[in-house]
């Protein structure tokens, strides 16, 4: 039988400066983001959308999850593959298009992980995990737009 994960966070609006959302632009987008046990994330809409840039918006968390699903399905079939990961680095990049309705959607997402590995004889099946990696990613099997990989794999110390 599958098993079921079931997550819960609690998103609270602190954007009210006095008048609640009396106009478009009299209120905050600043909000945090916080489950059980953890820190509150400081959460905002993007600064296109009258938020801030010293805080995260959904469209950063959404390419964050992309990488870090993917990053860390990686490492888990590369330690069961045998395959010595030293290093790890992802400059993910997501395009967002707006629809002309006041909605839009992501139209894609790349993903640009450098892979360092401890041996030479390893940069072929390091490679080849990053396909794995995708078909295993929860969050890249729930998303409705391509997620592309553009991997560089090198070995430690080469």
């Amino acid at each position: 039988m599958p098993r079921e994960h079931h997550y819960r966070t609690t998103v609270t609006w602190t954007g009210n400066n006095g008048t609640g959302t009396s106009n478009y632009r009299a209120y905050g987008r600043d909000h945090e983001v916080s489950a059980e046990g953890l820190p509150p994330l400081p959460g905002t809409a993007d600064p296109a959308f009258r938020g801030t840039a010293d805080r995260w918006n959904p469209e950063q968390l959404l390419l964050a999850s992309l990488a870090q699903c993917h990053m860390l399905s990686y490492l888990a079939l590369c330690a069961l593959a045998g395959v010595v990961v030293t290093g790890y680095t992802d400059d993910a990049a997501g395009t967002m298009a707006e629809d002309g309705k006041g909605g839009g959607k992501f139209t894609e997402v790349v993903l640009r992980p450098r892979v360092e590995v401890a041996s030479a004889d390893d940069l072929e099946r390091a490679r080849a995990l990053h396909g794995d990696a995708h078909e295993k990613c929860f969050i890249a099997n729930s998303v409705n737009f391509p997620v592309h990989h553009e991997p560089v794999v090198t070995v430690r110390g080469a």
